[in-house]
């Protein structure tokens, strides 16, 4: 296969690769916020108020949880002042609290945002009391989680993104070589003679000029070398031919 096919096959699935990496982080996005994103995986407690939840070893999320009567302001879900005590059991390490808020999801006025994320040593039951100014929130509590497991995703197709970019540059510059190459030899190279061989006779030199005949008809040889190697169309030959045969 001529390398002009190949050329057009690479562009083919360069913009491919674009399109699906665009659509596929969109939709990643949309799932790791809205779907995948398991901010309440362990459990609640009311603010204030007081529980006990389950938590595994790593970290874990602690998000705002509460009812919202139309739309967050264009900031997002304010956080108001919140408080937070996690008691391990006993004989068991403090879990270390960091703040680390969030941005805001919405789903039929169920809101939340992250607050913290709490590092915790060992898995275990938990003793967890709340406080804060939550007068004007609707059934606020603190969702304990973690995000989707699925955030790496989106890299992902930033990657093919990237990568479909150079293959899109590479792919242009590749169809247009041929171009400059067929552009190149119809204005015409001038021909060198080799070399004579040693100790062969050497023939007179006789000055000779090329005919425009001759000219034309090695410049069309020339065409039909590129259209055989695939450099060219049939219908860019036709066209370059005919121009030649008109004296241009």
């Amino acid at each position: 296969m001529s390398s002009r096919p190949l050329a057009k096959i690479s562009l083919a699935l360069s913009i491919l690769m674009l399109v699906v990496s665009v659509v596929g982080f969109i939709v990643t996005l949309v799932l790791n916020a809205f779907f995948l994103d398991k901010y309440d995986a362990y459990g609640e407690v009311p603010v204030p108020g007081s529980s006990s939840l389950h938590l595994p070893a790593g970290e874990v999320t602690v998000s705002l949880h509460t009812i919202i009567i139309g739309g967050p302001n264009g900031g997002g879900l304010p956080v108001p002042p919140l408080g937070v005590t996690i008691i391990p059991p006993d004989g068991m390490p403090q879990p270390v609290v960091t703040e680390s808020i969030g941005s805001t999801t919405t789903v039929n006025n169920d809101a939340h945002v992250q607050v913290w994320v709490a590092r915790i040593a060992k898995e275990g039951t938990y003793n967890i009391t709340t406080d804060g100014q939550v007068s004007g929130y609707i059934n606020p509590r603190l969702a304990f989680g973690h995000k989707s497991s699925y955030g790496y995703l989106v890299w992902v197709f930033v990657g093919l993104f990237v990568v479909a970019l150079v293959d899109l540059a590479l792919s242009i510059w590749w169809m247009a070589r041929p171009r400059r190459m067929a552009a190149s030899a119809i204005v015409g190279e001038p021909y060198f003679a080799p070399p004579p061989t040693p100790g062969a006779p050497v023939a007179p030199t006789v000055a000779h000029e090329p005919s425009d005949e001759g000219v034309r008809i090695e410049r069309i040889k020339t065409l039909a070398a590129l259209r055989d190697s695939g450099a060219l169309t049939e219908e860019e030959f036709q066209a370059e031919k005919r121009r030649i045969l008109e004296g241009h």
